[in-house]
């Protein structure tokens, strides 16, 4: 870009902290400002000036102050500028400059044409904007366009990498004689993050405006074109999903205040420019802010810049920023509706996002929400009426509640978001202050494929083929508790069942756990009969339930339901929703909403090593075979529809034997055991077990005495120390139609 310049104002700054390459990238406040004017048209250099920036000490002595003022004299012959000025605040040294700036411009009487220029992009995008942003002060016009001395060099000699350049190799480029600080050159090592000493930055301005001399002198005659521009206001609009976004200009904020906006982000990052509809918030699951957020900026210089802003402050949240990609952008702003389109197709509008609103609420109600008729309230009108409105819905057409609303000031959407949490109809509103990004990212996740990707679904053929659960049938001789309290335990369950307790079937009560083994609110109950069952969940439907654990209340719905769909929730399924049942349910039906999956996708095995030596073989015959050889299990019914995900939910049995686990799995056993009935392995025995009188008592919860109990030392049988496991028999109990059943930590 051509411009007009008639004087150039070489401008350095610094700060009470990092330096060189790191300025601004502490968010230290400004301390020194210095610069001096070029007249471009002849070839003049004007005065050097300094503008020290002191806090304000209000309550100072008298004696103090004089102390200051030769303080200040001494400063300004050891910095060797020509003219020292003292500012108290930032707000008032920005002033200041401009106004000395113009009157020496005035003064001069060449042209009216002035621009900055500074070595590189930090001095104004990095320190002066980002400091008036966090104090909300308003920055003179001419801060808004520079140029940069490093690129105007670049243009001249093209064989210069511009990320190498410096004050150091520009003056020695085109034979400009300089006393450099170290700090400055290239090959010293000192650390950019030392403070300058007083002298460096007018040594540096001196420099920087010989070197503008020299290439506007011959045989150079460089013409400055390339000019610098700071956006002065964030562009809202829409991003398509076919857009090309580069990886090289998206950042990832994190931290951020969750009733941040759009603009409060670039307002963070004020000084680099964000591309056009650039500043993307991030929902999660439920579709609430997340406190990050997506950011593109217009090249990959701004993206750099912003790096640097990492753990920089947004009031009293320091706010993180890492690399990101143009397809995580795509991701969330990212849109193909039409309609969205035409939604957002009108610019310089506020947005502001209504939450929980009735399904039936129309166009009507939302325009005399915000703009009732008569009454004391606030009127906020809606921009362009029925059309400033939009309604979010399932890809089936059901409204989701959710709504967006369009505002053609700021002082309407503010009026707007007082009426938080008001009522329409029989529910209240939130509302929320919203972005074109958001817009499209909540429409994406109704409208289309969620962006979290479902789990996959495991190989059914690794998971137990037969269940204790009896075989598969429309009976409906069970009972589902849903809404128990979480302190429930199995005595309080059988004491709200009251005169049903002698109906369950023996271990018929099995409660449900999820992931983290904690009660879910779910209990299955095998009755005797399907019209005890029937009678049960007539009778005991939506009563209250107390726990002995707990002091609150919770009342308990009772459904029948068969073995069949007990056995589905038990192996992780959801029951179908197509069911009829006694009682009315809701949308969701009575299954279980499955949690996160707990199987991984794929299994591998590696051949089964013995498990048992073979010494110890010889002293136990049958066992030994088994334990040596293990063997592939035979495929059974399953409880669960082939075709359906499976989420594994832990369940514990009742009556519950001291010591006995949270869940047991049975197979068949071989043929070659000695006598019909099972095998059941009890990891977990103390070292200070006294043996089979503590195995015979663990399991007197059960109808009929085990046979034999055997105690296995962890040596013989192949573990390496630990503790024991014990193979106990139980044939009266592990005999079913199907055959004996061995538990699968034997194979």
């Amino acid at each position: 870009m051509t411009a007009q310049v008639d004087y150039l104002a070489v401008v350095y700054t610094a700060t009470s902290g990092a330096s060189a390459e790191l300025l601004g990238s502490d968010e230290k406040e400004l301390v020194q400002l210095v610069w001096q004017l070029v007249d471009v048209k002849n070839k003049k250099l004007g005065r050097v000036n300094e503008l020290l920036i002191e806090p304000d000490c209000s309550d100072l002595t008298e004696e103090r102050e004089e102390e200051d003022v030769v303080e200040e004299s001494v400063e300004e012959k050891r910095s060797g500028a020509d003219c020292v000025s003292t500012s108290t605040s930032f707000e008032a040294a920005l002033n200041l400059f401009h106004l000395q700036l113009t009157n020496e411009v005035n003064s001069a009487g060449a042209g009216t044409s002035v621009y900055l220029c500074t070595d590189g992009q930090l001095h104004i995008r990095q320190v002066i904007h980002p400091e008036a942003a966090s104090k909300n002060i308003l920055v003179p016009d001419c801060f808004y366009s520079f140029f940069d001395l490093r690129k105007e060099f670049k243009t001249q000699f093209p064989s210069f990498d511009l990320k190498a350049l410096n004050v150091h190799v520009m003056a020695e480029s085109v034979n400009v004689p300089a006393d450099v600080p170290p700090m400055w050159d290239p090959s010293s090592a000192l650390d950019p993050s030392a403070i300058l000493p007083a002298t460096a930055a007018v040594q540096q301005v001196q420099i920087m405006a010989n070197i503008i001399l020299a290439l506007l002198s011959e045989p150079n005659c460089h013409t400055f074109s390339n000019l610098e521009r700071v956006s002065e206001k964030f562009e809202s609009g829409t991003c398509s999903k076919m857009e090309k976004v580069c990886d090289n200009t998206v950042i990832r904020a994190r931290g951020l205040p969750w009733q941040s906006s759009d603009q409060d982000i670039a307002r963070f990052f004020r000084g680099l420019n964000i591309a056009k509809g650039g500043a993307a918030l991030c929902l999660n699951a439920q579709g609430r802010r997340n406190g990050e957020a997506l950011v593109r900026f217009v090249n990959e210089e701004h993206r750099d810049l912003a790096l640097q802003r990492h753990k920089h402050h947004m009031g009293n949240r320091y706010i993180e920023v890492y690399k990101a990609t143009g397809e995580d952008f795509l991701k969330i702003a990212g849109g193909t509706s039409n309609e969205v389109a035409i939604f957002l197709s009108r610019e310089d509008q506020i947005i502001v996002r209504m939450r929980g609103l009735p399904f039936t609420a129309t166009h009507e109600q939302v325009l005399t929400f915000f703009s009732p008729g008569d009454g004391p309230k606030e009127t906020c009108p809606v921009s362009g009426g029925k059309d400033g409105i939009l309604f979010v819905h399932y890809p089936d057409g059901r409204p989701t509640g959710d709504a967006f609303v369009l505002f053609a000031c700021e002082e309407h959407a503010q009026c707007a978001l007082r009426k938080h949490k008001e009522i329409l109809g029989k529910r209240y509103i939130e509302l929320f202050k919203s972005t074109a990004a958001e817009v499209q990212q909540v429409l994406n996740r109704y409208s289309s494929a969620p962006l979290i990707p479902v789990a996959p679904a495991p190989l059914v053929s690794v998971l137990p083929a037969v269940s204790l659960l009896p075989p598969p049938c429309g009976l409906r001789d069970c009972l589902r508790l849903r809404g128990l309290p979480y302190t429930a335990s199995i005595e309080d369950i059988l004491t709200f069942l009251g005169e049903f307790t002698h109906d369950i079937r023996p271990h018929g009560v099995h409660m449900v756990l999820n992931q983290q083994g904690r009660p879910s609110g779910d209990c299955f109950i095998q009755m005797t009969s399907a019209e005890r069952a029937l009678q049960a969940s007539q009778r005991l439907h939506k009563h209250m339930m107390s726990s002995q654990r707990g002091v609150n209340s919770r009342y308990v719905e009772v459904f029948p339901c068969s073995a069949e769909e007990m056995g589905l929730v038990l192996m992780g399924g959801s029951l179908s929703h197509t069911h009829t049942h006694t009682h009315t349910r809701g949308r969701s039906g009575t299954g279980l909403s499955p949690p996160p999956c707990l199987s991984p996708p794929s299994y591998s095995f590696t051949p089964a090593p013995p498990v048992f030596p073979s010494e110890a073989a010889a002293l136990y015959p049958p066992i030994g075979q088994v334990l040596q050889i293990p063997r592939l299990l035979p495929t059974g019914h399953a409880y669960y529809p082939g075709t359906a995900q499976l989420y594994m939910n832990y369940t514990t049995y009742y009556p519950s034997p001291p010591g006995s686990p949270t869940t047991v799995g049975f197979f068949p056993s071989p043929s070659s055991l000695s006598s019909p009935g099972g095998l059941v392995r009890m990891p977990g025995l103390t070292y200070s077990s006294n043996g089979v009188k503590d195995l015979i008592n663990a399991v007197q919860g059960y109808q009929n005495p085990m046979e034999s109990a055997s105690l296995l030392s962890s040596s013989l049988i192949g573990q390496s120390g630990g503790v024991d496991a014990s193979l106990m028999s139980l044939p009266a109990l592990m005999t079913k139609p199907a055959g004996q059943y061995l538990d699968l930590t034997l194979l």
